[in-house]
């Protein structure tokens, strides 16, 4: 936990995203979900402290929003068969949203040097390439707090094991009966009055009067 909040966990997307929450208190969606994947998968973290130290990052952090995006992205509602797992993978999310580095580079600038090759994965680097760069191991270049892919198949190992108990599947049959394709069943159950009062509805909505 505290390498997660300190920006050292060793992976450089991660660690420059909370580098740019403690300067700005913001991140874009898609940044905040890979934040709280890591934290619940790979290091395998529990979701009430890791929100806890989101929210107080957070400038526009709004307790009812916040606190049901903790449970989906950190597989709390995926264990219930709610949502699908959503595991972000840190070094792909860097390859596909920033190839080139640049706010990788930006918030982590002792890897401005560093080539693309290396930027997302800067542990792999040669040793005598890092000295070259000037890189301090420890300090410059931190190594991942654990295993990505280990960490990772472990963790979906034990979602996929909890979501296979018969108490588990249970629940997800109560909540799938009590909220799974609401839509559909009201529709088929909807008179003429009520289909005229969606259709009215519909119009508002798109501003077509």
């Amino acid at each position: 936990m505290q390498a997660l909040m300190e920006g050292r966990t060793g992976w450089p997307m991660v660690d420059a995203c909370v580098a740019m929450l403690r300067e700005t208190g913001w991140l874009n969606f898609r940044m905040r979900s890979m934040l709280v994947s890591v934290a619940a998968y790979p290091l395998w973290l529990h979701w009430r402290p890791v929100g806890e130290w989101l929210a107080r990052e957070f400038l526009d952090c709004e307790p009812g929003i916040h606190w049901s995006q903790m449970q989906m992205q950190s597989g709390t509602t995926g264990t219930t068969g709610i949502n699908t797992t959503l595991v972000y993978n840190p070094v792909k999310q860097a390859q596909d949203q920033v190839p080139h580095g640049r706010f990788v580079r930006h918030w982590l600038p002792a890897l401005q040097q560093v080539p693309d090759t290396w930027l997302f994965q800067p542990w792999l680097m040669p040793p005598d390439l890092q000295q070259r760069m000037g890189l301090r191991p420890g300090v410059d270049l931190v190594d991942p707090v654990v295993d990505l892919d280990t960490a990772t198949w472990l963790a979906k190992d034990r979602v996929n094991a909890l979501r296979a108990r018969r108490e588990v599947q249970a629940v997800q049959a109560d909540i799938l009966r009590r909220h799974g394709f609401r839509q559909r069943r009201t529709e088929q159950v909807a008179g003429p009055r009520q289909r005229r009062v969606a259709e009215v509805a519909s119009q508002q909505i798109g501003f077509d009067f």
